[in-house]
């Protein structure tokens, strides 16, 4: 499935894919290499891997996109967690790519360990960056506060999106995206998901804080991945590195990118 909005450099190939009531601005840098899927934060674009995707080089496929309303992406009356996975299928298909390495970042990396656990067939292997760690922090949140506060934030959304840390949503419509992440990260419900990958899978998780956590929140959450490793051999941790949450991927793609090739190597050795 292609759409008439392309442009093309080399083989590299851009445009939209239509899916539901939106289209996704998708990147495809095509190529005979494993394709690696890039599935972003919850307010990034593709540009968060600009230092992964050179790392790794043109030895694979490359395929990023922006979420809906985020990025060069159409907005949608559907932003829930389920329709972030579905569209995944979606990017997939629209470039035809049978088997690929996904890799997500923090809300990035919930998507693609539900997307890995729920299609094994179709997966080389996982990578997840500080993200999709069983921990039930929503219960510590004033729901409520949160409310007020993405509603007091409501003014400096414009000048985020401008800086390309923002999405194209209402106040309500980011809080409600946020309070069911929260729910989605309980223990009793990723849990499961973890336990039943069977691809290879590892985290790559940083140091120190993330943008709201409080004391050493963040550190709790990123010790709920011993259980995780415990339960399922297919899963490691690949290696805690000093960056925080919100620069990993800038100042640790080296490691990031490392992660990328063991999860692959260790699909080819399977076969």
């Amino acid at each position: 499935m292609r759409t008439n909005s392309i442009a093309s450099t080399d083989s590299t190939w851009t445009g939209m894919v239509p899916v539901g009531d939106t289209a996704l601005a998708v990147t495809d840098t095509g190529g005979p290499g494993i394709p690696v899927l890039y599935v972003n934060g919850h307010v990034a674009t593709q540009k968060y891997w600009r230092h992964v995707i050179p790392e790794l080089g043109p030895g694979w496929r490359h395929i990023s996109y922006d979420m809906r309303a985020r990025g060069k992406s159409g907005t949608s009356a559907d932003y829930s967690f389920e329709t972030n996975v579905a569209d995944i299928d979606a990017v997939l298909a629209a470039r035809d790519v049978q088997r690929a390495v996904v890799i997500g970042w923090s809300y990035g990396a919930f998507v693609a360990a539900h997307w890995a656990s729920r299609n094994p067939d179709w997966t080389v292997g996982a990578v997840l960056v500080e993200g999709a760690q069983p921990h039930d922090w929503i219960d510590e949140v004033d729901i409520e506060g949160m409310r007020k506060l993405w509603r007091r934030l409501g003014w400096l959304m414009p000048l985020m999106r401008a800086t390309g840390r923002g999405a194209r949503m209402t106040a309500e419509q980011m809080a409600d995206s946020n309070i069911e992440a929260g729910e989605i990260a309980r223990e009793r419900v990723l849990g499961p998901v973890m336990d039943n990958i069977t691809v290879p899978t590892r985290y790559v998780n940083a140091s120190g804080s993330s943008l709201g956590s409080k004391g050493d929140e963040q550190e709790r959450i990123r010790a709920s991945l011993h259980k995780v490793v415990e339960r399922n051999p297919n899963i490691e941790i690949h290696a805690k590195v000093p960056s925080n949450h919100g620069n990993i991927l800038r100042k640790d793609y080296r490691t990031v990118a490392e992660a990328v090739r063991v999860v692959a190597e260790l699909d080819r050795r399977s076969r």
